[in-house]
């Protein structure tokens, strides 16, 4: 038995066996790009210079479209490199879940789920078992990396995490690695998780400076 999905306004195929969906084999995703390690900014004397430039390693990724698509301005996701607004239509709603009827997991599972049959433009679906948007408060769309970062430090903006908190879900938390492993057909974000979590915690060890807005 066949269904269609509707995903970014194509129909999407399935073939249903019992109660599953027949998949092909993901593919690894490639980093497209790479981060500097911290190491190589010991060569900045200026702590203050160093803190800023770190985070500007660090807002390759904080300003990829991975990234800025799920901290919009509006109530509605962004999707694509693009950034052009989510099709389907659909918004906010609770705690970044979606509306009644139309929330995240109605198309969004716990993995991402490859696509057999269909063009190119549409190899997988993504997924996380966390997948939602990020508060209205922690929107980036639209703003310098300076007010990113200072937005950042500001715990009425940013969740009410502290530093240590901050750098913990940079370094660790699996709906931000899903940025590195965002499916195939998907430009991941540059370098690794790893690397991106020693720059934020570099750049929180030399005073967290941002740069200019």
């Amino acid at each position: 038995m066949k269904i269609t999905l509707l995903f970014s306004g194509i129909a999407v195929n399935c073939l249903v066996v019992g109660v599953g969906i027949m998949l092909a084999p993901a593919s690894k995703a490639q980093n497209a790009g790479s981060l500097r390690p911290v190491e190589s900014f010991q060569s900045i004397s200026d702590k203050r210079a160093r803190s800023v430039a770190l985070f500007e390693e660090a807002g390759k990724v904080i300003q990829h479209p991975r990234c800025v698509n799920c901290h919009p301005a509006t109530e509605r996701p962004l999707q694509g490199m693009s950034m052009r607004p989510h099709q389907p239509p659909v918004f906010r709603g609770d705690a970044g879940m979606g509306l009644v009827g139309m929330q995240c997991n109605t198309c969004h599972s716990e993995q991402n789920t490859p696509v057999v049959g269909q063009a190119d433009t549409l190899k997988s679906i993504p997924g996380n078992p966390a997948w939602h948007l990020a508060p209205i408060e922690m929107a980036w769309e639209g703003k310098t990396l300076g007010q990113i970062c200072e937005q950042l430090k500001d715990q009425k903006r940013n969740g009410e995490k502290t530093m240590a908190e901050m750098v913990e879900h940079m370094a660790h938390d699996e709906l931000v690695g899903w940025g590195w492993q965002p499916g195939d057909g998907r430009e991941p974000v540059p370098g690794t998780q790893e690397e991106f979590g020693k720059l934020i915690q570099a750049w929180a060890d030399t005073g967290a400076a941002c740069p200019s807005p």
